[in-house]
């Protein structure tokens, strides 16, 4: 049997706890290396000092093959990816449940977290997936996706700080603009952010206002805004009403700014998706535009052996149940421990695949005519769609309604 070499990498900011381990778990190197290239030149020499007499008529790629290294994150992952090793991304929560097995005293140092990484390589590493052979092509859509993803989300904080102000001074807004996030709510309320100021708005400016926001109707729509502004309403003391007027002004500011973020990030998100070698095969798909098609494919990635089979991919997403049996009883339950990034993102795409897919909108009307609810409903046609996607790339082929669908609808 061919002999390798087990590492855990306990990861701090600036520093990082390293120990060795032959096979049978003899430690041979135990050390602390600063982050960044020094300590990663340092930990190279150290491993080749460390190699075993038997590999020294192996060439350097066949010698790192044998090395296996635990760790949790950092900027270290990609370089020993790099580097020809096999890396394992171990849980934070794995190694401290781990950690209980080697003491149950509670005490913790990095030195011994390295020490459990070596562990759970060198005995469980069966139990645990190595880290994916991603291309830079996929990473870099990883990292743009989530990063305008996570724009929209510190947006939808700042709309409901927005949205919890008013209510408590100027609740007739929120009757008179109905979506807070639009130019035409914003462009207002940073023109009269209190009631006795909005009382006061000419209508010509509530209409020029619609009309920039690409809105229909302007007159109704005006009239509509203005007698809801004008209403009788209960009113906060003057200092505190001004008091509030400055926080809905800040907030404004704020929403509007991450508007012009978050659609200038969303072409940055795009050109990315665009110059993928799939990017054709996931915009075949129903439901799937540049954006949550980038959302997708950055969180399954691209390595093509990353998934066994159609199976893990459902697992990876959440999509799949999963069943609790014991004894005479068993129970199927939604799958919770999921990438959520990713179960977002397939929600949505089934919501959207039913507008533009014959097929998918049978199949969910199908589930629902079974008395399933619609959030369930959402998550098997997810599961399915998931599905077709695995075998869309396993084939190299594009999405073929007839051939997606072939299969009979569930019946109630």
């Amino acid at each position: 049997m061919d002999e390798l070499m087990w590492i855990g990498d306990d990861w701090a900011e600036d520093h990082h706890d390293i120990e060795i381990q032959g096979d049978g778990g003899r430690r041979l190197v135990r050390a602390r290396l600063p982050e960044g290239l020094e300590g990663i030149t340092r930990l190279h020499a150290l491993i080749a000092e460390s190699m075993p007499a038997s590999w020294v008529q192996l060439d350097p790629v066949q010698a790192a093959g044998r090395v296996r290294i635990g760790i949790d994150r950092g900027a270290w992952v990609q370089a020993l990816r790099g580097a020809g090793y096999r890396v394992y991304a171990i849980n934070p929560m794995s190694v401290a449940r781990y950690r209980e097995r080697h003491s149950t005293s509670g005490a913790k140092s990095d030195a011994g977290d390295a020490h459990v990484l070596a562990e759970i390589v060198r005995l469980d590493h069966a139990h645990h997936r190595a880290v994916a052979g991603d291309s830079p092509a996929a990473e870099a859509v990883k990292l743009v996706a989530r990063a305008h993803r996570n724009l929209i989300w510190d947006r939808t904080r700042q709309v409901l700080r927005l949205r919890a102000a008013l209510r408590e001074f100027f609740p007739a807004a929120l009757h008179a603009f109905d979506d807070l996030t639009a130019s035409d709510a914003l462009e207002l309320l940073d023109r009269a952010p209190d009631p006795d100021q909005a009382a006061r708005l000419p209508r010509l400016t509530i209409v020029a206002a619609l009309r920039r926001a690409g809105r229909r109707n302007l007159d109704a729509k005006a009239d509509v805004i203005q007698q809801t502004l004008r209403r009788d309403q209960l009113r906060q003391p003057g200092p505190v009403q001004h008091a509030y007027a400055a926080i809905v002004s800040s907030q404004v500011q704020l929403i509007n700014t991450l508007n012009v973020e978050i659609a200038e990030f969303g072409q940055v998100v795009a050109e990315h998706f665009g110059r993928h070698r799939d990017a054709e095969r996931y915009l075949s798909l129903p439901g799937l535009g540049p954006v949550l098609g980038a959302r997708v494919l950055g969180e399954f990635g691209d390595d093509p052996h990353r998934y066994t089979d159609s199976k893990a991919p459902r697992n990876y997403a959440g999509t799949s149940p999963i069943t609790r049996a014991s004894g005479s009883r068993r129970v199927v339950l939604a799958r919770y421990a999921r990438n959520r990034r990713l179960g977002d993102a397939v929600h949505q795409w089934a919501f959207c695949a039913m507008r533009g897919s014959p097929g998918a909108r049978a199949y969910y009307q199908a589930l629902r005519q079974r008395g399933t609810s619609h959030q369930a409903a959402l998550r098997q046609l997810s599961n399915r769609l998931i599905g077709i996607l695995h075998g869309c790339l396993k084939t190299g082929t594009t999405y073929d309604e007839a051939t997606a669908w072939a299969k009979p609808q569930p019946t109630p």
